[in-house]
């Protein structure tokens, strides 16, 4: 039997990892409220160190969440109340700020992503993970200009996908987005998806050469944030319109 099938300890360096994670969105997120919502400095968001970090948050975020499939018996239900939470926060920022709502943010990529490779799990198990991992990255990157309507290599533009793909809000789920669409977290299934597929390789892989020993290493406070990042990444916005609203007296 695999020993991704057996019963294992808990990873303590995957939850320290996943804690580092939430605890950068949390800080980027606050920046983020200081700087373009309440307007101090609007273009912060898109410099080249800001970029990189939301970069480098979500897709540590993603990956970490593919490798943690590996370990769920209930991947499904796991899913569905990931992809709830998503929903969640959709009509929490329509409520709250209209002009900053989320559509299709990384909660509910990553619902998403569970339930679809909880679906394929079984076909995908087949796959030698060294060669899942490597088909899946080179995926995500061909996709990866998918919300700017080409196909390539990452920023290569190779091939122009057709513009009538892109159509409404349910084809930007996809990462066809519309004309004129805007969310403020925004993470289609194309190609984020399969940089959550090349996760669940990664571990697989992991075990396949018996490598995990080396995650049995913890930093607790971060692992202990690791195991409740759900429910802080469900709160931190509100806490954190809350502090600022403290701060500067108005929204």
């Amino acid at each position: 039997m695999d020993s991704y099938k057996t019963k294992k300890p808990r990873y303590g360096l995957i939850d320290t990892l996943r804690g580092f994670s939430i605890l950068n969105m949390v800080a980027y997120h606050l920046c983020f409220d200081i700087f373009h919502i309440y307007g101090f400095n609007t273009l912060w968001m898109y410099s080249p160190a800001a970029v990189v970090w939301e970069r480098f948050i979500c897709c540590s975020f993603i990956i970490i969440s593919g490798i943690s499939l590996n370990f769920s018996s209930r991947g499904y239900r796991r899913g569905l109340i990931v992809s709830a939470c998503g929903v969640l926060m959709t009509v929490v920022t329509l409520i709250a700020v209209p002009g900053f709502a989320i559509w299709f943010g990384v909660l509910t990529c990553i619902g998403a992503s569970m339930l679809i490779t909880q679906a394929l799990r079984k076909l995908l198990e087949r796959i030698h993970p060294l060669i899942g991992a490597a088909a899946s990255l080179l995926i995500f990157a061909a996709l990866y200009g998918v919300p700017d309507g080409y196909a390539g290599f990452f920023k290569l533009r190779l091939l122009e996908l057709p513009r009538f793909w892109y159509q409404n809000h349910f084809t930007a789920f996809f990462g066809f987005l519309p004309k004129g669409f805007v969310s403020s977290d925004y993470f289609p299934l194309f190609p984020w998806l399969f940089l959550f597929i090349f996760g669940f390789f990664l571990w697989r892989a992991v075990a396949r050469y018996k490598a995990e020993g080396f995650f049995k290493f913890s930093i607790p406070p971060l692992a202990f944030t690791g195991r409740h990042s759900l429910l802080i990444y469900i709160v931190h916005q509100p806490v954190l319109m809350g502090i600022c609203f403290l701060i500067f007296g108005y929204f």
